[in-house]
């Protein structure tokens, strides 16, 4: 059997002998063939970027860029024509009038400043989730992709699969009846978090460019142990476990439920610190009744999350022995008046705890042989909307207009754990980002430092805080202050 990396060498060779345009300049009116290509260039290649470099193979990649030559050396490997960066900036002022869609893969906090430069460009986006690290960020993306009319993805690949449109089909049938409790959880996070900045002084390697890895984010020194992949339980660059996992789990949720905005929120959590997320979190959302469907109302809501290993109370009809993380990624209770929904990570593989299996008719658009989280499909959907006229494109499932206010609700769960020490329900108003229960006045205290050993025998604990003024607080995690030198483009 021929090998992956062999059919992406042949598959470039295929092409190194066409001349490169943009879409734009083939199709004129901004429709392409199906059987034209998309120049395409990738930013954060060595994680999953690279297996999304390989599900857009079938188009044209011209351009890859990664602040870790070292962690990018396979991705460089397999499309060996590309031209190589370590700074997106560069990239886009050397080969900007040739690209036509940008993939994104990049650590959480430089998911914005890239994307809304690539809208602006009228570029097409494909970004990882989750979208963004702030609120204001992704309202931002939503707007920026509206004006500009390209074709956007957010990259929670489930998304385009079969499950999360049979959930919704079955709720929106009238199949569970009225819904107003969710129950949601993963078992993640898998790298470490938790964790107080470190004192030590590293050398930074040769083959990373740690300002560049910095970005927008507050400078620190260099350590391994932010980067690679443990960037993600660092809250000046990840989300924790709940931005990572959070937009796969949630994502029939919010699909099925139409959910907006969420009114109240709140969180608790196992020891957090300035530095790091917890290791295992709660978070509870209430949102609003929306409108009634023609076949179901939409009441109230409860929406809980669960992670780190943490898991809701098992319902009286789930037979024992079942494993609430059979699939190794999460899972969904859907409580309804008449019947009960389990389901997996993503919506994948549906059942009612009745044993009953509905009889809908599918009402969705699938994604041709999307059926579990594989990489390629979801790729390769929005490569189709890209070669789609703005007046006649199908939107992809996790376009920004979709996924920015989806992202804002992940990351308001971020929120109400950081800001859990209020001690509080915290009241959110949607359309204006902004928490309108936080006085001036308050403050915020936590942990710092937290060091425990044994003296003589007996328990000694160092614990220090630090105090913030909260509303300041909430309104930089809401909004973050860029580093020097490092911008966004103004809200349209």
């Amino acid at each position: 059997m021929k090998s992956r990396r062999d059919f992406i060498k042949k598959s470039a060779l295929a092409v190194a002998g066409l001349s490169i345009f943009p879409s734009k300049v083939i199709s004129g009116l901004g429709y392409k063939a199906p059987s034209d290509k998309l120049n395409i260039v990738g930013i954060g290649i060595g994680g999953k970027g690279h297996p999304n470099l390989v599900g857009m193979n079938t188009e044209n990649i011209i351009g890859l860029c990664d602040v870790d030559w070292k962690y990018a050396a396979n991705c460089f490997n397999d499309f060996p024509k590309a031209k190589r960066y370590k700074d997106w900036r560069l990239m886009f002022d050397e080969l900007g009038k040739d690209i036509d869609g940008i993939m994104i893969s990049t650590p959480d906090h430089t998911h914005a400043t890239i994307a809304a430069t690539a809208l602006t460009m009228d570029k097409h986006v494909y970004c990882q989730k989750p979208l963004t690290h702030s609120v204001y960020e992704s309202r931002l993306l939503t707007r920026l992709a509206a004006k500009h009319k390209v074709a956007t993805q957010m990259g929670h690949q489930g998304n385009s699969g079969d499950g999360v449109r049979q959930v919704c089909e079955w709720i929106w049938n009238g199949e569970i009846g009225e819904v107003k409790e969710v129950h949601a959880w993963t078992n993640r996070p898998l790298w470490p978090q938790g964790l107080e900045r470190p004192r030590e002084t590293v050398k930074v390697p040769s083959h990373l460019d740690w300002d560049l890895f910095i970005g927008p984010a507050p400078f620190r020194p260099y350590n391994p142990v932010y980067t690679p992949w443990n960037w993600r339980g660092w809250w000046d660059f990840g989300t924790g476990a709940f931005g990572d996992m959070a937009c796969h789990v949630l994502d029939p949720v919010y699909q099925a439920l139409k959910l907006g905005y969420p009114d109240r929120v709140q969180g608790s959590s196992s020891l957090i610190n300035v530095e790091s997320p917890p290791q295992s979190e709660k978070v509870e959302f209430r949102f609003p009744a929306r409108d009634n469907l023609a076949k179901v109302a939409l009441p109230e809501v409860a929406v809980h999350w669960y992670d780190g290993g943490l898991l809701p109370n098992r319902p009286d009809l789930l037979p024992d022995g079942i494993d609430l993380m059979r699939d190794g990624l999460g899972g969904c209770l859907f409580v309804g008046s008449k019947d009960t929904l389990l389901c997996d990570c993503g919506g994948f593989n549906p059942r009612l705890l009745s044993g009953r299996t509905p009889n809908v008719p599918q009402t969705l658009r699938r994604v041709p042989n999307a059926t579990g989280y594989f990489d390629g499909f979801h790729e390769q959907d929005w490569i189709r909307a890209c070669k789609e006229s703005p007046e006649n494109r199908v939107e992809t499932s996790a376009n920004f207009a979709y996924a920015g206010p989806f992202n804002e609700m992940v990351l308001l769960g971020v929120l109400a754990i950081r800001l859990q020490g209020l001690n509080k329900v915290l009241r959110w108003d949607g359309p204006n980002m902004t928490f309108t229960n936080i006085s001036p006045s308050e403050e915020l205290k936590i942990i710092s430092k937290n060091e425990f050993e044994i003296i003589d025998g007996h328990p000694n604990s160092d614990v220090k805080f630090t105090t913030f003024n909260a509303q300041t607080a909430a309104a930089e995690y809401i909004k973050h202050t860029y580093r020097e030198g490092w911008s966004l483009p103004s809200m349209p």
